[in-house]
């Protein structure tokens, strides 16, 4: 049994429907896997009136009121029954083959841990020529037609083909796990988006729990993902502002697992070191080296919040 989790909030009405259309013409028998949708806090309260493929799809609507994307990924953990779990975005559309893929998959390969596969974009407006060296930032990425496996042991490193979390397929005992570290480390639902926050980093923290923990990671090409993606992530203050999200948690994700590559710093450096980040860059002069110099200034926050002084 696969278990399908929607973590959602205040959804966008088209982008949701195409993820629900998405559910409804996978191959996989529909016995062979269940829905779980995640209302985390939404106004209204999200129901099969408003949204008529949840019912479409007998969709189990769990509620976290809490806030907070992590928050949202524990209680669809929680009301899993399934061995496997794939955690999809609201404006993710996967294709027709992704569940049956992953079945098989993970049928094959006992120690496989987490997988993913290709993020391919769906653009609401052609994005701009100077945003192409962002796009990784929303969590697109196509690796090629080659599988990747990378071993599970403790300590190891992150794989730079991890699966991302649009469409991350992982196995409930390391799902488990990984609840269970969170449980004990309430810091930890700092990692991943809530409210305003765009921090970015829950995702990997459970990949590299489950790495640790003994399970493979893998990428694999016929886990395709379409991801939908409204202008409005295009704007330069919204990847500006996803990039120092970004690069701030994944400092802490490291840390957290043993891997980071930057040294600790205090706090109070980093007004300085954001400022000679800001003339290096020459930030001021164009969309594309602000984004960079807010990654830079993401790196520091992240290099002080490990910083025990």
């Amino acid at each position: 049994m696969i278990t399908v989790i929607i973590p959602t909030r205040n959804p966008h009405a088209g982008r949701l429907a195409r993820t629900l259309e998405g559910l409804r013409e996978q191959s996989l028998p529909r016995s062979d896997w269940e829905l779980v949708v995640v209302d985390n806090g939404s106004t209204p309260p999200l129901s099969t009136a408003a949204f008529p493929g949840l019912a479409g799809l007998t969709a189990r609507i769990v509620v976290a009121l809490v806030a907070g994307l992590t928050v949202a990924r524990l209680a669809g953990i929680q009301a899993s029954r399934g061995d496997i779990l794939v955690f999809v975005d609201d404006d993710n559309v996967l294709d027709p083959d992704y569940l049956s893929s992953v079945a098989q998959r993970f049928a094959a390969s006992p120690t496989l841990g987490a997988a993913g596969g290709p993020v391919i974009p769906e653009w609401e407006t052609p994005p701009p020529e100077w945003t192409h060296e962002f796009h990784g930032l929303l969590a697109l990425r196509n690796l090629g037609p080659a599988p990747r496996v990378a071993r599970g042991m403790p300590a190891a490193p992150w794989p730079p083909f991890a699966p991302v979390g649009a469409g991350l397929a992982i196995r409930r005992s390391f799902a488990t796990a990984y609840a269970e570290v969170v449980d004990r480390d309430s810091q930890r639902l700092s990692l991943d988006r809530a409210g305003r926050s765009l921090a970015s980093g829950g995702d990997n923290d459970l990949v590299f729990t489950a790495l640790h923990a003994g399970g493979d990671v893998a990428y694999f090409p016929e886990l395709r993902v379409r991801h939908l993606i409204p202008a409005s992530r295009l704007h330069p203050e919204y990847l500006a502002a996803i990039n120092r999200g970004i690069m701030r948690t994944w400092v802490r994700v490291l840390a957290l697992h043993g891997h980071n590559p930057w040294p600790a710093i205090p706090r109070w450096t980093v007004p300085l070191r954001a400022a000679r980040a800001w003339l290096r860059r020459r930030a001021w002069t164009y969309p594309a080296a602000r984004v960079r110099w807010a990654g830079d200034l993401g790196q520091f926050e992240g290099q002080a919040d490990v910083h025990h002084p």
